[in-house]
């Protein structure tokens, strides 16, 4: 969370004792007048006598604990990293507006008290608003109108202190609907493992189709439209590993409904062959097992100065388990942040993900999701059937969905305001990234048509605008958001 106008000093500033603890060397205390090269050289190590937590008025002192490190008896180096770390992992919980460290003497020489002073903040937010619009247009480029969406995530995070997790999500659009409900608890029975679980509920449309679309049961001049639905859960278990990362399993069974088209075919480069839709007609089953490893240094969640956070994921679905969809997926994200030294934040994020197998449509990588100028899928609901800008002039015209996904970004941020009651902080950003989606058969037999580098499915992407944090949630407003509405078209989108 963004940090008092006058933030407390970082924990690694505990080299200096607070309150006058005494060094544990066994030697006599030196004179304080008295300058001592060794003493200044040689790091201050003590014995944790107890742990004190201050400014918890809602939240329960041992959830405060849970996620602190150190205990009674604990060897104490006021150089170590932990104790930064520790400020940080309070902080990402969301409970917290800002954390302070610090060390007061304890009874005997060479002990400490470790005092946490937790400044709250309101829990009840809104972790995502969904408002827009969705340009489409003919295949001569003139515009349809516009169609618009909406929706909205809202949960209790904290809920009577427990940090427990009660939230909900829905979203709407022309002849869509998603719900989502979720439970978490990080201290399940006052254990180390966090136990989350959800439920969803999907009535979707997504639409296929390039150039010259063919359809048994026409539903559109030129696109096919696949009506399905979902109805589902999952539930899951995690642990830390380390007071900064944290194991997650988790198990999802779903239910699918989709209405097919008996027959349709498009225009793939000059060729026409057949759509694939990604999932099976009529009803169908996915069942999979899900692992997600994360690793998270960041000073802040929403925004961060510096620090690194790294998500790796794997997806297995197989018959074994009842799925009628036998894949496995493998993905990965790492952002680092730099705080440079006239105070502005330089972030670099890199993605990679595969799949392997049949994978459901809403499994798939969407090139919405890596082009900041198409709307990203909501709730795995799509809005948007248009083709990507094709900057660069390349088969990514040709891709929707793929089994293969990279993306390179870098983003650079300047902070205008930091503030302690209703909004937080206020940074303006510029993002500028190269993305890639791909099916399988794009690198044994590429659409016919294009050659060399153009038959790469590749393509820029780039973003402007305001990151705000408030006591309510986070928003962006970008660039973007209104050059999605225009008919922005590279020299290969046709």
């Amino acid at each position: 969370m963004a940090t008092e106008p006058t933030p407390a000093p970082p924990p690694a500033s505990l080299g200096t004792p607070i309150d006058g603890a005494p060094s544990s060397s066994p030697s006599p205390d030196p004179d304080p007048s008295t300058p001592s090269t060794a003493t200044e050289l040689a790091p201050l190590r003590y014995t944790v006598e107890a742990i004190e937590v201050r400014g918890n008025t809602t939240t329960l002192t041992h959830l405060v604990l849970r996620y602190v490190r150190f205990h009674p008896g604990d060897p104490l180096d006021v150089d170590d990293r932990e104790l930064e770390l520790t400020r940080f992992r309070l902080l990402g919980t969301g409970f917290f507006r800002d954390v302070e460290l610090s060390l007061r003497r304890g009874s005997r020489r060479g002990y400490v008290v470790l005092v946490v002073h937790v400044f709250e903040r309101n829990t009840i937010v809104v972790n995502d608003l969904w408002l827009g619009l969705s340009a489409d247009a003919e295949p001569d480029g003139r515009a349809r109108p516009l169609t618009a969406y909406g929706g909205a995530q809202v949960s209790e995070t904290n809920l009577g202190g427990t940090g427990i997790t009660l939230g909900g999500a829905f979203a709407v659009a022309d002849r869509q609907l998603a719900l989502r409900t979720r439970f978490a608890d990080p201290q399940f029975l006052r254990t180390a493992y966090t136990v989350e679980a959800q439920l969803l509920y999907n009535a979707a449309r997504d639409f296929f189709g390039n150039r010259d679309v063919v359809v048994d049961d026409p539903q559109g001049q030129d696109y096919a439209v696949l009506p399905y639905r979902r109805f589902g859960g999952s539930v899951g278990a995690g642990r830390d590993l380390g007071i900064s990362t944290q194991l997650f399993l988790s198990y999802r069974l779903e239910r699918i409904e989709a209405q097919v088209p008996l027959a349709a075919s498009h225009r793939r480069g000059p060729d026409i062959e057949p759509i694939n839709f990604f999932l099976l007609p009529g009803g169908s089953v996915l069942s999979a097992l899900r692992a997600t490893l994360s690793h998270d240094t960041r000073d802040e969640p929403v925004l961060p100065m510096r620090g690194q956070h790294l998500v790796v994921g794997a997806d297995l679905s197989s018959g074994v388990l009842g799925s009628d969809y036998p894949y496995v997926k493998l993905q990965g994200r790492v952002s680092h942040w730099w705080h440079l030294s006239w105070g502005h934040v330089f972030r670099l994020e890199g993605f990679a993900g595969a799949i392997f197998g049949t994978a459901p449509l809403f499994e798939k990588f969407y090139i919405g999701d890596f082009s900041d100028l198409l709307p990203d899928r909501v709730l795995d609901l799509n809005f948007d059937r248009r083709p990507p800008p094709n900057f660069l002039d390349t088969a990514i015209v040709e891709v929707r969905y793929g089994d293969y996904a990279a993306r390179v970004q870098g983003e650079y941020r300047v902070p205008l305001y930091r503030g302690q009651r209703s909004i937080y902080g206020v940074d303006v950003f510029g993002a500028l990234g190269l993305y890639a989606v791909a099916e399988a058969r794009d690198f044994i037999l590429h659409a016919r048509g294009y050659n060399g580098f153009r038959a790469v499915p590749v393509d820029l992407t780039f973003n402007l605008g305001l990151r705000i944090e408030t006591s309510a949630g986070a928003a962006v407003f970008g660039l973007s958001n209104f050059l999605g509405l225009l008919p922005l078209r590279g020299p290969g989108t046709r």
